[in-house]
């Protein structure tokens, strides 16, 4: 309905300019054409040629309303689909272009000038306006952290952003997996987490798909985030925002990635692949699970560790043991000994993007003294 009424209003608006256009043309140039009976049977009239221009104003302006109503339906969607603090951020850099446009402007618009180059005011107000406009608009999307000086110029945290001596705590943008896995909790618990933590839409829907499905353990999963949430609502407030932002996109983690784009924030996340693919694009990713693999205890081959043989390995006469964090360590000539704790030699270590991998052998003299008394019992 709005559509249709903007090409009506376009369509009256270009009629009415080209039917008043008719008192623009100059009085020899209407003399000859109104004296033209044997050219024109109908234009000699002055009724008939101002309904002529009209025709030609409302054809123009048509194709305008289409135009406008095409830009308008884009700039509805990039509206919608823009966070919130970005959308304000480029209003108040465009406001503010076009203040100084204007207030640079006012004095030449004033002054006296010839007749001849009279037409140069409004051509440099809108070329001015214009500029200034989109300097504006393109400078608070970069340096939109430098308006905290302006709004408060006696914060001293402010001043310190504005010189980039401290960097403010980018927006943690949470991936599906981390919701359901729980280590968010731990994290944000431990402080190692700093600044907003965003849950984008796209993420509860998800989660909401998840709870309501007839498969018990995707229902499970679905029901255990969407409880952490709302842990996280209760303990940390207005720290942690719902980016309601619909974005278009093939599935949840394309939407991620755009919100961290435009968002300028850090996506977390345990999948492989998407952290991949965010570094890929050049977006700040903190993958869990490489920050778990980054703070398990080193260990240097020559170093005795007591583990306990859990289970046989893939490869003949090998066992099976775990260190305390979980790491599997292979062991050559273990097999034998499954049930039993020995002291193993570390050879050397494996580092896989999914894990961590040590190898290690049983001392010889101990794997002896092993088999003698299996043999005596």
């Amino acid at each position: 309905m709005v559509d249709l009424l903007l090409l009506f209003l376009f369509l009256i608006s270009g009629a009415i300019a080209g039917w008043l256009c008719f008192n623009l043309f100059p009085n020899n140039f209407l003399e000859q054409i109104l004296l033209q009976e044997n050219l024109f049977e109908h234009l000699p009239r002055e009724t008939d040629l101002r309904t002529l221009l009209a025709g030609f104003g409302a054809l123009i302006g048509l194709l305008a309303g289409f135009s406008f109503q095409q830009l308008r339906n884009r700039l509805i969607q990039n509206t919608r689909s823009m966070p919130t603090d970005l959308l304000i951020g480029r209003s108040i850099g465009l406001i503010l272009g076009l203040l100084i446009a204007n207030l640079l402007i006012a004095p030449l618009l004033f002054s006296p000038l010839p007749g001849k180059i009279i037409f140069a005011k409004p051509l440099l107000a809108i070329v001015g306006n214009i500029f200034c406009g989109v300097l504006g608009y393109n400078l608070a999307e970069v340096h939109g952290r430098t308006l905290l000086r302006l709004f408060n110029p006696n914060s001293t945290e402010a001043l310190l952003i504005a010189e980039g001596i401290l960097t403010p705590a980018s927006a943690k943008i949470l991936d599906t997996s981390i919701i359901i896995d729980g280590r968010i909790k731990a994290l944000l618990s431990s402080g190692l987490i700093e600044g907003q933590v965003i849950v984008s839409q796209s993420v509860i829907d998800e989660l909401q798909q998840l709870a309501d499905s007839s498969n018990n353990e995707k229902r499970s999963k679905g029901r255990r985030g969407l409880k952490l949430l709302n842990n996280l609502r209760e303990k940390y407030g207005k720290r942690l925002v719902l980016n309601t932002t619909r974005y278009d996109g093939n599935g949840t983690d394309d939407r991620l990635l755009k919100l961290t784009e435009d968002t300028g924030g850090t996506l977390i996340t345990s999948d492989y692949n998407l952290s991949q693919v965010a570094k890929v694009k050049d977006l700040g990713v903190l993958n869990l699970s490489e920050l778990v693999i980054a703070l398990r205890p080193d260990v240097q081959p020559g170093e005795k560790l007591d583990l306990k043989i859990v289970r046989e390995g893939k490869e003949e006469n090998q066992g099976v043991g775990y260190l305390d964090d979980g790491t599997m360590v292979v062991i050559e000539g273990a097999k034998k000994f499954i049930g039993n704790r020995l002291e193993v030699i570390i050879t050397g270590a494996l580092q896989t993007p999914t894990g961590r991998m040590v190898f290690g052998q049983v001392e010889k003299g101990q794997a002896s003294n092993k088999s003698n008394k299996t043999k005596a019992t």
